[in-house]
């Protein structure tokens, strides 16, 4: 876990050491541009999330508030939402592609698989760098960009909620249109790592989404 945020802070120095060279070789000054995203989609959980409480910490209801024993909770299945708000970090004379920087906030859900098991819910919200790999002129665009969220993980029928870490990689398609909206579609890996609720060793996600959204 620790060797993954050290990777990501790396990258995204390495980022912004890129982009600070790209904007001194342009010595225009321009108003940096704004861009909003606005994604859904589908996500899928790799790892059984198993064993998110534990016995006589926390306890399990049913609808009409019994208590419910200890058991494995399995949600694999799952959607999301996401919007974010980006400011454009280079290529601001279209001569070279983009690069974003955003500050997004996002919901998903992970929808049990069978009746003895609960939702699963998380909030999250951080930072990522965007690289576009076309320039603008360019009626499709492929793109890739990577992340650090903070998330908040709640699970129904458990008092309160637990905070951790998100990693997130992605990489898509861009597609302009005349008008002021362009479409995207994209596919996402993350891993999130999470204390447990009750015990002292972390519950660990994997994640995969596919997405789709406007940009304006």
């Amino acid at each position: 876990m620790k060797k993954i945020i050290f990777l990501s802070i790396i990258i995204l120095l390495c980022s912004l050491s890129w982009t600070s060279v790209l904007a001194q070789k342009d010595s225009t000054i321009r108003r940096v541009p704004h861009q909003i995203s606005v994604e859904f989609g589908y996500r899928y959980s790799f790892y059984p999330n198993t064993e998110l409480v534990n016995d006589g910490t926390y306890a399990l209801l049913d609808a009409s508030g019994k208590v419910l024993p200890y058991q494995a909770n399995m949600a694999t299945n799952g959607v999301g939402i996401l919007a974010d708000y980006g400011w454009q970090l280079s290529g601001l004379n279209g001569k070279k592609p983009a690069i974003y920087l955003t500050i997004p906030m996002g919901y998903s859900i992970l929808l049990p698989d069978n009746p003895s098991s609960k939702r699963v819910s998380m909030l999250n919200y951080g930072w990522t760098i965007r690289h576009e790999l076309a320039t603008k002129d360019k009626k499709i665009i492929p793109f890739v960009g990577y992340g650090l969220f903070l998330n908040n993980l709640s699970v129904e029928g458990v008092p309160g909620s637990v905070s951790g870490h998100q990693t997130q990689f992605e990489g898509g398609l861009n597609f302009k249109t005349i008008t002021k909206l362009n479409y995207f579609v994209k596919l996402q890996a993350s891993y999130s790592s999470y204390p447990k609720l009750g015990l002292k060793n972390s519950l660990h996600f994997m994640y995969l989404d596919l997405r789709a959204g406007v940009r304006f």
